[in-house]
């Protein structure tokens, strides 16, 4: 059961939205998109600043819709929320050490710029391993033991939509090597793997306040607002996580919080919405496919589909 209940009117605008897109750009196969849409009915529970206690939290019914939302595909940079979440879940419960200003400048890297090399510190202080050759059997599983303490923190919310994620993988630029290549698999069997109903939730809760403490919640908040001013995207060049993503496609005085992924194989992003005079919501869209992954048309036009549906709800 999702954390969402399935509604007919987003059924019928989604639905709608995902036939527009395929007729749009017919290249983009009915299995090359997965998305989650979660809208936020007033009273909203959100964005407040940590008014409401997780168990408060967690008693608001939202309303959503997800087409294929359940299917595992390859985050890219997606997986750096899951990282930011438990980095912050290691610091506020003192299992790491709150001094280290390499790791802050590592947590805002990762998050602000996407930067692979700050997700490599951040993953060698979460899971106390660090890259490097390959090593003998023994010691090896035990690394690969610590390597997957992220997956056990996640499994252990309980929440059934992470039940099928991966999240034990660094991020790279040309790729891993030693026995960050062997832990990865002969078939890159072991790379991270998540779906768009657990990234949705995920920033639901922290959108929510409700990840790890509302004072964490808050702060990733920070890192993940973006700024959808012209001056400031010609500033940060073609990887700003705007331009070509969900925020390409939003009116300029929205408000706009997100992460983005991409690589020569898939383009993804993950964000919460304020439209003027709008209800909010979360929209998380992954696609995949070499010619789909360089367009950076598609995600900004599902983006603009689905703020003018949101003017017409009910």
């Amino acid at each position: 059961m999702t954390f969402f209940r399935k509604d007919e009117q987003l059924e019928t605008l989604g639905t709608q939205i995902l036939e527009t897109t395929w007729a749009e750009f017919p290249g983009l196969a009915r299995n090359q998109i997965a998305l989650t849409w979660i809208v936020y009915d007033p009273p909203v529970p959100v964005n407040t600043g940590g008014a409401l206690s997780a168990e408060e939290f967690w008693k608001y019914q939202v309303r959503g819709f997800s087409y294929r939302g359940v299917e595992r595909i390859y985050p890219a940079s997606i997986v750096k929320l899951f990282y930011l979440v438990a980095i912050q879940e290691w610091l506020d419960k003192g299992m790491i050490p709150a001094t280290s200003s390499e790791l802050s400048r590592a947590i805002k890297d990762m998050i602000v710029d996407s930067s692979n090399d700050a997700t490599s510190l951040v993953v060698d202080f979460l899971t106390g391993t660090t890259s490097g050759p390959e090593i003998p059997p023994e010691p090896f599983e035990t690394w690969k033991l610590q390597r997957n303490i992220v997956n056990r923190y996640f499994q252990s919310l309980g929440w059934s939509e992470l039940e099928s994620i991966n999240v034990n993988q660094k991020t790279w630029g040309d790729g891993p090597y030693g026995r960050e290549r062997v832990f990865l698999g002969e078939l890159m069997e072991n790379r991270n793997m998540l779906t768009t109903n657990a990234t949705a939730r995920l920033l639901h809760s922290i959108v929510g306040g409700v990840a790890v403490s509302s004072q964490r919640s808050q702060a990733m908040m920070n890192l993940i607002k973006r700024s959808l001013n012209p001056e400031d995207l010609s500033n940060d060049g073609d990887e700003n996580q705007v331009t070509g993503f969900l925020g390409g496609g939003l009116p300029a005085e929205s408000q706009l919080w997100s992460k983005a992924g991409w690589t020569s194989q898939v383009r993804h992003d993950a964000a919460y919405i304020e439209l003027p005079q709008q209800q909010p919501y979360i929209l998380v869209v992954f696609t995949e496919g070499k010619a789909h992954s360089g367009n950076q048309a598609i995600l900004p036009f599902i983006s603009k589909q689905f703020a003018v549906a949101m003017a017409s709800l009910s």
